[in-house]
């Protein structure tokens, strides 16, 4: 595939720390912050919002992809480094983690998370913010905030219903990390490779080449029924069936099946 810009660009503080690239219909988002084991910096927070919310209306990017620069980590947390690590502003009811989940969350775009690496603290909120992950086979898996007197408390709202609840309190109250194999077998993750680039190009394969349409409002539909009660779900879902019958994709989606071939989606 060819790399290029996408339709925006972040400001030099923001690309500074965060690598924005669109290669074909796959936009990279790529903390670039290796020597700091792709910690979370308030820019990089930031910018992956800003890039993210950005390509909403672009119907040429068809998935995004979340990583970290190397192959030791994808994203260790906060940058305890930092004077600031959790918050700019306390007056601030809305902080930049908080505000990067909530963009993910109204996401109809597919997010991918490739977890390169140690995925740690508030890294395993990039992680579970996306619909999919891919590791590499020597990826590690951790909640370690207790060990540093704080608690995962934002990662909770996107991480708590993907992993049984004991595993969820053992690795909040203990600290102690987990393995790739241990991640796979938790539904952590969807697929565990010594080769993660393979195994993430195979997965994107598999999402392109269906249609636009419907997984733009078929992701929409299923993140609003996720905190539906059984009958608002069904009502809601009934009306939606029908608008996805009225789109081009599925008139050439049936047709095609009629004809025996392989649909041409237009994407709307």
């Amino acid at each position: 595939m060819n790399n290029s810009n996408p339709g925006f660009t972040l400001s030099p503080e923001l690309a500074a720390e965060l690598a924005v690239e669109q290669r074909g219909p796959v936009l990279w988002l790529t903390i670039t912050r290796e020597e700091r084991r792709n910690a979370m910096s308030h820019g990089v927070l930031a910018g992956m919002a800003q890039a993210i919310a950005a390509v909403q209306g672009q119907r040429d990017i068809r998935a995004i992809v979340i990583t970290g620069a190397g192959n030791k980590a994808f994203c260790a947390g906060a940058d305890l480094q930092s004077a600031k690590a959790f918050t700019t502003d306390y007056s601030e009811p809305h902080g930049h983690l908080a505000q990067l989940l909530r963009v993910a969350k109204a996401s109809n775009v597919p997010l991918i998370a490739r977890v390169n690496g140690a995925c740690m603290a508030g890294g395993m909120g990039l992680m579970s913010m996306c619909d999919m992950a891919v590791a590499a086979s020597h990826a590690v898996f951790g909640l370690p905030e207790v060990k540093i007197g704080v608690f995962p408390a934002q990662v909770l709202s996107v991480l708590q219903h993907l992993i049984p609840r004991r595993v969820l309190a053992e690795m909040c109250l203990t600290g102690e990390p987990i393995t790739s194999a241990q991640a796979l077998a938790f539904n952590l993750v969807n697929y565990v490779d010594d080769d993660v680039d393979a195994k993430l190009q195979w997965l994107l394969d598999r999402l392109l080449d269906k249609s636009p349409a419907a997984i733009r409002r078929g992701l929409y539909t299923m993140k609003k029924v996720e905190t539906m009660a059984f009958e608002e779900s069904m009502s809601f879902t009934e009306s939606q069936i029908a608008l996805f019958a009225l789109t081009d994709d599925a008139k050439e989606g049936q047709k095609a099946f009629q004809e025996k071939r392989k649909p041409n989606w237009v994407g709307h």
